[in-house]
Formats: structure tokens, C-alpha cells, sequence
């Protein structure tokens, strides 16, 4: 029995069809590293590189909760957070962040969001008691 046989349904992908551009490029998130790849040049020969990334996303999650609750939550009063900060766009800053990550760190990402699809779903069918 092969590996892939051994695999439980959460580890196995579905293979699912990638847009026409994105199987040129290997990938869907291929469109993304590439024009990643110019930005990062210079920042990934650096050892700090990975740590600063982190810390990157970390900060822009705290960003988008800022707006987020500035908007919706606890405190809309938060004038500053409002102008200076939209939940949607922190969202993409978010996105861009874990690309990096995900980029330098050779991370299949379509194949992780599947995975994590795929446990949400087995979840919800046998939920933990």
C-alpha cells in the first residue's frame, strides 16, 4: 500500500483545478510569489528574515482587531482607529503577510488551506465531544 493510501482524508488534498494562469505558474498563489520575490530580494538574504515576517503578521492581526472593534465592538469611539484603519484592508495585509511566510518557507499553501477545509468539514460531521 502506497502513502498516499496511508493518508487520512484530512492529509490528502482534494485536486481540485486550478485556474488556467495559476497551472501555468505552478501554482495559485504563483501570481502572488512572483511579484513577492522582487519586494523580498534583498530582505531574505538577511537571518532575520523569518523572524520579522512573524512579526509582521502578528502586528497586522492586531491591526485588523483594532479596526475591526473600532467598527463593531467595545469601542467605537476609537476615531483614530476608524481613519486610519479598514478591517478589509488589514485583511489583505494579513493575506500578503502569511504569503511571505509561506513563500520563503517553501509551504504548499493550497495544499494546508485543503487540509484545514477538510477538517472543518470533519468537524462539523463528528463534532469532539
Amino acid at each position: 500500500m502506497g502513502n498516499l493510501a496511508k493518508q487520512s482524508v484530512l492529509e490528502r488534498p482534494r485536486r481540485e483545478k486550478l485556474p488556467q494562469r495559476a497551472r501555468k505558474i505552478k501554482s495559485i498563489f504563483g501570481y502572488y510569489y512572483n511579484k513577492l520575490a522582487d519586494i523580498d530580494k534583498e530582505w531574505r538574504k538577511t537571518k532575520e528574515f523569518g523572524s520579522i515576517l512573524i512579526l509582521s503578521l502578528v502586528e497586522e492581526v492586531g491591526e485588523m482587531a483594532r479596526a475591526y472593534l473600532a467598527r463593531h465592538g467595545k469601542k467605537p469611539t476609537n476615531l483614530a482607529a476608524q481613519k486610519d484603519e479598514k478591517y478589509d484592508q488589514e485583511l489583505g495585509d494579513i493575506l500578503v503577510a502569511i504569503l511571505r511566510i509561506a513563500r520563503i518557507k517553501n509551504i504548499d499553501l493550497h495544499k494546508q488551506i485543503m487540509y484545514s477545509i477538510n477538517k472543518i468539514r470533519k468537524r462539523q460531521k463528528q463534532p469532539k465531544v
